[in-house]
């Protein structure tokens, strides 16, 4: 059984910057998952935010927050960080992170998921 934990939420002002991170129970080697975050504000949906796709190594992003967060490994941590900078009121929900084995063209979609964390809100004031 995989347990993830999310740190680093909290409330921030426009602008401002916040580092989320993602660590699994011990024993869990996140290689063998795809590890993505999303994030859900209230009244709606689970929006993608980002995957770290093991196959190739690369990053995809959401379009919402495309070239102002990113997603990184940190190897020996085994721990999957996500930087947010220029935070916008639009960017206040609750980020979880979740681990799968969606094909890449599933990336994107919160049913290919299965392992899920209990979420940090990060809330942020205009």
């Amino acid at each position: 059984q995989v347990q993830l934990a999310e740190t680093g939420g909290g409330l921030v002002q426009a602008g401002d910057s916040l580092t989320l991170s993602c660590s699994a129970t011990k024993g869990t080697t996140f290689s063998d998952y795809q590890v993505a975050w999303f994030r859900q504000a209230p009244g709606k949906e689970q929006e993608f935010v980002a995957v770290f796709y093991y196959d190739s190594g690369r990053t995809y992003y959401g379009d919402s927050v495309q070239g102002r967060f990113t997603l990184f490994r940190e190897k020996f941590k085994n721990t999957m960080t996500l930087q947010m900078n220029s935070l916008k009121p639009d960017d206040t929900a609750v980020y979880h992170c979740a681990a799968g084995r969606p094909i890449l063209s599933a990336l994107r979609n919160v049913k290919m998921y299965y392992y899920w964390g209990q979420g940090t809100q990060v809330t942020v004031s205009s």
